[in-house]
């Protein structure tokens, strides 16, 4: 069994359940987990064993051992991925109250984090729903679960029971309705954390394109101010270098009038202010500004 998508395999006398974290062997009286100690492992265990406690059982009926650590694992998987939307939905809705008004590098790495945090969350209750989608459309498989221990089995083409003792068929045939409303159960737990957990992460990807624009905006509004001041740069440039002209020690026979610096100064601080708004007029008409 590999380790990434959850399956559940009926075998003969066993059945085999790959959950995340949680791979175990269920038999009729026993049940072997590898890797108990991992946080899957410890949380099946203790869904399990109140449920073999017969104080909790009420006096009803109680499922065969192996139905039990079926639906412990399907409980303890379950309520994880339910824990952990539990443990992201209100980051993630502070997130959405803050931005995008709030920029910050803090803030946007939180989102990120959270983002990729119901990604996962999507992605493996998605596994678990379509594992259990699966299972509902075989019958095959649960009536497989039903005779298991049992001295019975499927008639080929038709699948019908077939048993040595008609109480034996009669309570395979209950366990297949209580097996089929059981999964039916966790698949709509199943997909209601998934809803959830898309619906969260449809919200932050919208922020994230909001925040994309907003970010987009304000380089723009960068960008013209540079090319405002870049335009105005040039215009002092080209006045500076007319000042340089004059600043060399050829006769211009200029110096000679008083009024001469003052007009020239003046000329040149008109014509740089009158090329800038040329120049920015341009630009305008253009749509550049």
């Amino acid at each position: 069994m590999t380790n990434s998508v959850p399956s559940l395999l009926v075998r003969e006398h066993a059945i085999l359940l790959n959950l995340g974290s949680l791979r175990a062997i269920a038999m009729r009286d026993r049940v072997l987990i590898f890797d108990y100690n991992r946080r899957g492992g410890r949380a099946f265990v203790d869904t399990l064993m109140p449920r073999l406690n017969p104080r909790s059982m009420n006096g009803g009926p109680s499922m065969p051992f192996e139905l039990e650590a079926v639906e412990s694992a399907l409980i303890s998987r379950i309520q994880r991925l339910e824990q952990r939307l539990m443990d992201i939905e209100p980051r993630v809705q502070a997130l959405l109250e803050v931005l995008p008004n709030r920029l910050t590098a803090d803030i946007l790495e939180e989102l990120r984090i959270s983002k990729q945090r119901l990604v996962e969350l999507g992605s493996r209750a998605g596994a678990l729903r379509q594992m259990l989608l699966d299972l509902l459309e075989d019958p095959h498989e649960i009536r497989r679960i039903c005779i298991m221990g049992r001295n019975c089995t499927l008639r080929r083409g038709d699948d019908d029971l077939e048993c040595t003792l008609p109480s034996d068929k009669l309570i395979a045939e209950e366990e297949e309705e209580e097996i089929e409303m059981l999964l039916e159960n966790y698949l709509q737990r199943c997909e209601s954390c998934h809803g959830q957990a898309e619906r969260l992460l449809g919200s932050a990807k919208e922020m994230e394109d909001s925040i994309a624009v907003n970010l987009s905006s304000r380089r723009l509004e960068v960008s013209r101010f540079e090319l405002l001041l870049q335009v105005g740069t040039f215009c002092v440039a080209v006045g500076a270098l007319i000042a340089g002209i004059f600043g060399m020690n050829l006769r211009s026979y200029l110096e000679e009038q008083a009024s001469a610096f003052w007009l020239t100064t003046g000329g040149i601080i008109i014509g740089a202010a009158v090329a800038f708004f040329l120049m920015y007029s341009y630009l305008s008409r253009r749509k550049i500004f």
